[in-house]
């Protein structure tokens, strides 16, 4: 019979069935289009951060999105997944690198590219981001900080809308919205949760209780996520410090 570690270390391992390294690997030896449309949306997932990197190394802002958009499409070609080994590292690590090798060896030889050259791009509001990466760079942050930090923002916004997706999927939309902050680590006064009983017509103790179990389960949805984005169990832990006092920085 297992013990409680044995069962942990396997349910954790299971995270591993579907990562970003599969969905890159399978994407470059495979014309299926699942793995196709996987990979346009780890590309989505991590425009903003590639975006940001390239904007705070002294790029200007149409520049850096051509940049983007032309690395993105030939990612989405395979042209650099042949370059992707899960055991040289984490993915982040894997997309910063070839982004840099794309700055450095291939942009630098040819700069023919136009805006909107009838190329087909990521979907992405210019302005938006470029408001937002204005906010995020004026605290003077190098640009590989400026990536991670970008990186981990991403990835809490990818786990909180799968914890949306799902209390959308049982109709507690509402539920949601009132306790989402309670997820990400507000435990709320008594004020709070007296306001939010009458509100929702819903007892304190039914939402103190609603609280707890979208914590657990949000946890459970960011090791899943951070699993995604390296090569093995053990290096989960190792990531989950690294965002963390990525955040904290």
């Amino acid at each position: 019979m297992q013990n409680p570690e044995e069962q942990f270390q396997q349910g954790r391992a299971r995270n591993f069935s579907t990562t970003h390294w599969t969905v890159v690997l399978l994407a470059g030896d495979s014309k299926s289009g699942g793995a196709a449309n996987a990979l346009e949306n780890l590309c989505r997932t991590y425009w903003y951060p590639l975006y940001a990197y390239v904007r705070s190394r002294g790029r200007s802002a149409h520049d850096a999105q051509d940049l983007t958009q032309e690395f993105f499409r030939r990612i989405l070609e395979k042209k650099y997944l042949k370059l992707a080994d899960p055991e040289k590292g984490k993915f982040r690590t894997f997309l910063l690198t070839s982004m840099d090798n794309f700055l450095f060896n291939d942009w630098e030889k040819s700069q023919a590219i136009k805006r909107g050259g009838g190329q087909e791009n990521i979907s992405i509001d210019s302005d938006k981001l470029e408001n937002r990466y204005i906010l995020e760079a004026s605290n003077g942050n190098s640009p590989d900080k400026i990536y991670d930090k970008s990186w981990a923002l991403a990835l809490l916004e990818n786990v909180l809308n799968q914890l949306r997706g799902e209390y959308a999927q049982t109709g507690k939309q509402g539920l949601f919205e009132a306790l989402k902050g309670r997820a990400l680590g507000d435990a709320g006064s008594d004020e709070d949760y007296c306001a939010l009983s009458e509100r929702l017509k819903v007892s304190q103790g039914s939402l103190r209780v609603g609280a707890h179990r979208m914590r657990e389960r949000y946890r459970e949805l960011l090791f899943t996520e951070v699993s995604h984005t390296v090569s093995s169990v053990e290096d989960v832990d190792g990531e989950l410090r690294h965002l963390i006092a990525t955040l904290r920085a």
